[in-house]
């Protein structure tokens, strides 16, 4: 009887893929036009100047240069200077 217990006891045990969410470029670093900066699960990170936001809420480098985060109004905001 050891055995169908065990049956029953893998097939719930299963993972998800990670999703590799996260931020991809730091403060400071230099991206070229297009590079992704953060991938996220909707507007943690704000795009500012010379960015823009993909459909799922991945931001992107609209122009090279250093990405640089800073907080208006209480929210996070990442742009490229």
């Amino acid at each position: 009887m050891a055995h169908t217990k065990a049956l029953k006891a893998a097939k719930g045990n299963k993972d998800s893929i990670a999703k590799r969410l996260g931020v991809k470029y730091f403060g400071g670093q230099e991206v070229k036009s297009g590079y992704v900066i953060v991938r996220q699960r909707g507007t943690k990170v704000r795009p500012g100047s010379n960015t823009y936001m993909g459909k799922d809420y991945t931001i992107h480098a609209q122009t090279d240069g250093k990405v640089k985060f800073y907080i208006r109004k209480s929210k996070l905001y990442v742009a490229v200077e």
